[in-house]
């Protein structure tokens, strides 16, 4: 298999550290430090040994090395703390990490018991090499992170965010998965379903959702066992980590770190409301029947999103005469033509809501309100609630059923413009009339915009060109590069430099080589056309005046 990517092997770290509710940079110290055994995978190993229960062949591959390592690890705290090692003998709450007395005792090596058959033996290695590499790894992902030097005050902010969660819990998924995760790590378990049989959940007959119901009360009569039982053991530290790290849906055990001494709090997010609220916009314009209570719920949710002062601001900017309402004597016809019309207005603009929602207090009050008034609840409070539900519905709802998510609506293009500019581009549109070739291949799906005119001629005429190759050969061309504006300082590289006017791509084609492309273009191709040994299937070409041709 060969060896393993840096990157890959911290994921698998990261990955067996939270499993077993440990620091997962002595993990990487390990390998740094131990460089042994050599591993049927390629991989070298962590110094983990067979021993009591732990077969030779058990061991034998890169993963299993770091999963027993982690198991063996914990096995070793956990000895140390029966025979009277405290919290600040283990772990350092300034540095956030491990002690150098704790590594060194790490270093020494350690032979699990005989009654875990999860750990094994780890064998000796460097005392001062250990320390040191675990200090590197401590430090590197501090940095990435943008962590300070000094973690005091995170113990803190660990025990307030708890202490807040049960007021914040409103079962969702991830807030319960958080909560059991913590569980199973304070209780040093292996399994999502030891921990909920630790909680002494008993299946009921009515299903799943009194599971969750017995689930959920069990987990908020365990929270206050963990704030009031917290010593500071490494795995009680990394079991409230990891619970926020879940519950505030974060990416990384860092990135709950800053959180917390940020003092973020378990409250909900409103942003986690969005996919509820633009479900409920989705499904107005199907189910919306005309009716008086479900109008005036479009036109204040309308009023709200642009901010007017009174209603009649409102209708005029849909379009509608207000006096017509307040005419003493108005005609039936003239009613129900202005309903139409006003019906039609809100409808549109309910069809174009999802891709004007920016995510704005005001604009998500609007959609607040319109979800109290759509549904014909009492409170705003009670609406929160309502989407909450939906929130936990959308979650495990099949497809296509009426708790699953929508689908987003297609809405209709802009008219092709007689020329492109910077600021008509249309992501999904061929660049040329009939053309096969879109401005998202063009811009790598939008990530580089052109930055002027002239950039955006140079793409249309590429197109133009590269169409005629298409054509010739009848095949669909894969972009893999066209415009980008990365920095380029050696002007003189001219393959690379026309990246950045437009004037370039690289491409390949199902079947082909880049030779085979490279020969097939060569004769009648007025550009530069290249080709590359590293990667045989990929070809080259630009648009400048003159022939040019290179391989690289």
């Amino acid at each position: 298999m060969g060896q393993l990517t840096s990157a890959q092997r911290r994921l698998l770290y990261v990955e067996a550290a939270a499993r077993s509710g440990i620091h997962n940079a002595i993990l990487a110290a390990l390998y740094r430090v131990q460089a042994k055994p050599a591993l049927t995978d390629g991989e070298i190993g962590m110094g983990i040994a067979p021993a009591n229960q732990i077969l030779l062949e058990q061991l034998d591959t890169f993963p299993a090395q770091v999963q027993y390592a982690a198991h063996t690890i914990r096995s070793f705290i956990n000895d140390l703390i029966k025979a009277g090692w405290q919290s600040t003998d283990l772990w350092n709450v300034e540095k956030g990490r491990y002690t150098d007395r704790f590594v060194q005792a790490i270093a020494a090596g350690y032979t699990a018991r005989s009654s875990d058959p999860t750990a094994a033996l780890l064998e000796a290695s460097d005392a001062e090499g250990l320390l040191q590499a675990y200090i590197d790894n401590v430090a590197a992902d501090a940095q990435a992170a943008g962590l300070p030097e000094s973690l005091t005050g995170l113990e803190a902010a660990l025990l307030a965010f708890l202490q807040q969660l049960p007021r914040c819990y409103f079962s969702l998924p991830h807030q319960r998965n958080a909560l059991v995760e913590a569980v199973r790590l304070w209780q040093q378990l292996d399994t999502h379903a030891a921990a909920i049989a630790f909680l002494q959940i008993e299946s009921a007959n009515q299903g799943a959702i009194a599971d969750e119901v017995q689930l959920d009360r069990a987990l908020r009569q365990f929270v206050p066992l963990i704030a009031s039982d917290y010593a500071g053991y490494p795995h009680q530290h990394e079991a409230l980590l990891r619970l926020t790290q879940l519950w505030q849906q974060l990416d990384s055990r860092e990135a709950a770190i800053d959180a917390l001494l940020q003092h973020r709090s378990p409250t909900l997010n409103f942003n986690s409301l969005d996919a509820a609220l633009i479900a409920i916009v989705q499904r107005v314009p199907q189910s919306y029947e005309g009716k008086g209570d479900q109008r005036n719920a479009l036109v204040e949710a309308f009023r709200l999103w642009h901010r007017h002062g009174t209603r009649s601001e409102s209708l005029v900017a849909l379009g509608i005469n207000p006096d017509l309402f307040t005419t003493a004597d108005p005609s039936q016809t003239d009613i129900t033509n202005a309903a139409i019309q006003l019906d039609q207005a809100l409808l549109d603009f309910f069809h174009r809501l999802p891709r004007l929602y920016t995510e704005t207090d005001g604009q998500r009050d609007a959609l607040l309100r319109l979800t109290q008034l759509w549904r014909s609840i009492s409170t705003p409070e009670q609406a929160l609630q309502s989407l909450l539900n939906d929130l936990k519905h959308m979650a495990t709802a099949q497809r296509d059923t009426l708790e699953a998510p929508p689908a987003p609506a297609l809405l209709p293009l802009p008219t092709r413009p007689d020329r492109w500019t910077p600021d008509t581009l249309q992501l999904d549109v061929a660049i040329i009339p009939n053309g096969s070739f879109t401005w998202a291949e063009a811009t790598s799906g939008g990530i580089w915009m052109p930055a002027n005119q002239s950039i955006v001629d140079a793409i249309v005429r590429l197109a133009q060109l590269i169409q005629q190759a298409r054509d010739r050969l009848n095949r669909p061309f894969h972009i893999t590069n066209w415009y980008c504006t990365t920095d380029i300082t050696d002007t003189s590289d001219t393959a690379s430099y026309a990246y950045s006017l437009g004037d370039a791509l690289t491409f390949y084609c199902h079947g082909f080589t880049g030779n085979q492309l490279y020969w097939f273009l060569d004769p009648w191709w007025t550009g530069g056309l290249g080709r590359y040994e590293s990667f045989p299937y990929l070809c080259y070409v630009n648009a400048r005046s003159d022939r040019a041709r290179w391989v690289q």
